[in-house]
């Protein structure tokens, strides 16, 4: 009975010492898990260092002839909107659904989102608030003249770029759709903060728009249920969005196709995951019916 009850604890004791080596064995395999890469570029048109997370789609390889869209994200960063996006941009391109191609992302980390996607105001309220307002013009030409041309010859890219922003992100898409309009071919706005300045960027020409269009673009705005903006003259937020949607009709462009949705379910912090999945569907369905 003694030589049993020695053998019974002789097994536990070797199978507690094998399960612990087991355990220490997978720990010391563990590997980080990598989602992209991390660039950064040195601005000079925002004298400053910019981070920019990158997201390399499946079968990438620098050596092959494939090139591939890309997909610029404002509010880029890891901790804002970068992971759910690629998310979102990964799902839709398995090929059992094959609703977005095969894209890189960019995502722009946050610096100063008023300075950077903000043009002048003439609020005075609002200039004494956010001192470092103003300086879109700037955050737009490193766009134009330095982090395009670095994607464009660092990775594989084709001539398909797409533009997303949120809030004071939407705000600074919409400038750049009515000032710099062939940048890119897909815009997605989401809730825009057009109540900027009083709505001034409402009431801008469009010529520039109507008149700079010599490809296809093709514009998504979406809104939930938002209500009144910050704002000392009170504004409501879907009918500034839907507002910009109907001036953007009223160019009547056989170049611009546009796609206002209006998500009564969500707000101003939950819209965004469900409009961008909104957005990629609408947007990749015209492309290819074209």
């Amino acid at each position: 009975m003694k030589n049993v009850f020695l053998i019974l604890i002789l097994s536990f004791s070797t199978s507690l010492i094998f399960g612990q080596k087991i355990q220490t064995k997978q720990t010391e395999v563990a590997k980080p898990f990598i989602l992209g890469v991390i660039d950064e570029i040195q601005s000079k048109e925002l004298a400053e260092k910019r981070v920019l997370n990158i997201y390399l789609p499946k079968g990438y390889n620098k050596d092959d002839t494939t090139n591939y869209p890309v997909i610029y994200l404002l509010d880029g960063s890891a901790d804002e909107d970068f992971i759910h996006i690629v998310g979102l941009v990964q799902f839709n391109s398995f090929e059992w659904i094959n609703k977005v191609p095969r894209s890189i992302v960019v995502g722009i980390a946050t610096v100063d989102r008023r300075r950077d996607f903000t043009f002048p105001t003439t609020i005075i309220e609002d200039k004494k608030a956010y001192p470092t307002t103003g300086h879109s013009d700037k955050f737009i030409s490193f766009i134009e003249n330095e982090l395009q041309p670095y994607i464009e010859k660092k990775y594989k890219t084709n001539h398909d770029n797409t533009i997303i922003g949120q809030s004071l992100g939407g705000l600074l898409v919409t400038e750049v759709l009515f000032k710099k309009p062939t940048l890119f071919n897909k815009y997605i706005i989401i809730s825009p903060s057009l109540w900027w300045d009083n709505g001034s960027l409402l009431n801008q020409n469009l010529n520039v728009l109507a008149e700079n269009i010599n490809r296809k673009i093709v514009i998504y705005v979406g809104v939930g249920k938002e209500g009144l903006t910050p704002t000392k003259i009170p504004r409501v937020m879907e009918v500034d969005a839907n507002l910009l949607a109907e001036r953007i009709k009223a160019i009547k462009s056989k170049n611009i196709n546009i796609f206002f949705d209006y998500l009564p379910q969500e707000n101003h912090a939950t819209i965004m995951h469900q409009a961008v999945s909104n957005a990629f569907r609408y947007l990749y369905s015209i492309a290819t019916k074209e």
